[in-house]
Parts: structure tokens; sequence; C-alpha cells
């Protein structure tokens, strides 16, 4: 058995994924649009240039994802992509990638649990938990 996330993206899903790739690490492994696929008419309208299924691994973890047709996307809601890092520096640095032109919903700062924790929308609509661990007693 295997458990994946997969996101759905609202028509930026390549430019996300290349983002992720040039900016944190990320590497893609898959990028297929809708016309692509075995028969491009099937396509929903206007989506043909659309991501129909991308693969990108960071950190180790695979991370699937598509655009969804704009009369189904939904913005992403009450799940993370929760990254855990070494250093304060790449904290920082992660968060304020992913925060420009984004949404805070916590900014990045020290807590009981964390040297650097936040939480944030990036502008392509994924939701991120950045970390480094306080190590616990």
């Amino acid at each position: 058995m295997h458990l994946n996330t997969y996101l759905n993206y609202g028509g930026n899903c390549a430019e996300a994924f290349r983002f992720y790739e040039k900016h944190i690490g990320g590497k893609i492994t898959a990028l297929m649009t809708y016309a692509q696929m075995p028969d491009p008419s099937q396509a929903p309208p206007g989506m043909s240039d659309q991501v129909l299924h991308a693969r990108i691994v960071i950190a180790g973890t695979e991370i699937l994802a598509s655009d969804a047709p704009p009369d189904r996307f939904q913005p992403m809601r009450s799940a993370y992509l929760a990254l855990a890092v070494d250093t304060d520096e790449e904290a920082e640095r992660i968060h304020a990638l992913l925060a420009d032109g984004g949404e805070i919903f916590m900014p990045m700062e020290e807590t009981f649990f964390a040297h650097r924790f936040s939480m944030l929308r990036d502008k392509f609509g994924t939701s991120w938990m950045i970390i480094h661990d306080r190590p616990m007693p």
C-alpha cells in the first residue's frame, strides 16, 4: 500500500511545479497536458494546455497534481503540505519565497514546539506549514 497527496490547481499547476522545482529543490518527474492524452478531443473545453497529471518529489515525498476544470476547482482548505527544514535560515528563506504574493495565516516565529514555524497559502493556492522542529524531551 502507498499513500500520496494529490493537489488540484485552478490552471497554474505547471507554473507552481516549476516554481517548486526551481526554488525549493523539487524534482518534476512527470507533467502531461490534456493535449497529450491519447484522444485530446475528449479534453474538457479550454483545458488542452492545462495539466492532466503531474508528479513532483519534494524533500523525498511524491506529490501528484492536475489542473481542475474551472467549474470544479475549489481552493485548498484545511490541508497543508508540512515542510520540515534543518535550519532557521532555511525556514525563513522558504517562508519568504512562498509568502511572496500569497497569504500568511501565521507569520514565521518561534513557538514552544519549533525554532521556526509558519502557515501560509502561496500564490498558486497551495497551503504550507514550514517548520524547523525543536527537539522534544
